[in-house]
């Protein structure tokens, strides 16, 4: 073969080996946010395992706000039942809320407040939403860097 073929024939292996490198880098990319996904995921079982306890410990305290319970327990259901990540967020947010109201109502119970199981699963919730938000940066960062290496290798075409 002359000078000339072993250049087309480096020139095509180049080609190839940028085009693996580039594929493997988005293959990575791309797992590194499902894995984060799935570590959101986790943290939030976590929770949804914690919350049948909880009710559980107020419902005896708080006979008057039974409904707020129930919105407590349905949120709950929704949430383990969301099947995608856009059904997940919005059910979580649902949750959240609901929280925040059993939260805010049980400051009218002081008895509640003073029960060492509720105690234990108020500090078992804060740090499982200490979790979350810890798994929710890493998702939003490798999201990120999935995203701008996408746009640096196909600029505004996408």
């Amino acid at each position: 073969m002359d000078t000339g073929a072993w250049i087309i024939v480096g020139l095509i292996l180049l080609f190839l080996f940028v085009l693996v490198a580039t594929y493997n880098r988005l293959v990575a990319l791309r797992n590194q946010v499902k894995n984060a996904w799935r570590q959101i995921d986790v943290q939030l079982k976590r929770r949804h395992d914690l919350i049948p306890n909880l009710v559980e410990v107020v419902k005896d305290y708080m006979a008057y706000e039974q409904e707020t319970l129930r919105q407590v327990i349905q949120a709950r259901n929704t949430a383990v039942n969301a099947q995608n990540p856009a059904e997940t967020i919005a059910a979580e947010g649902a949750l959240t809320g609901a929280l925040g109201k059993l939260f805010a109502l049980m400051e009218n119970y002081p008895d509640l407040k003073a029960n060492q199981n509720f105690l234990d699963l108020q500090v078992a919730l804060e740090g499982t939403e200490n979790r979350i938000n810890v798994a929710r940066t890493r998702y939003n960062e490798a999201a990120r860097q999935l995203n701008s290496y996408t746009k640096q290798l196909f600029g505004s075409y996408f």
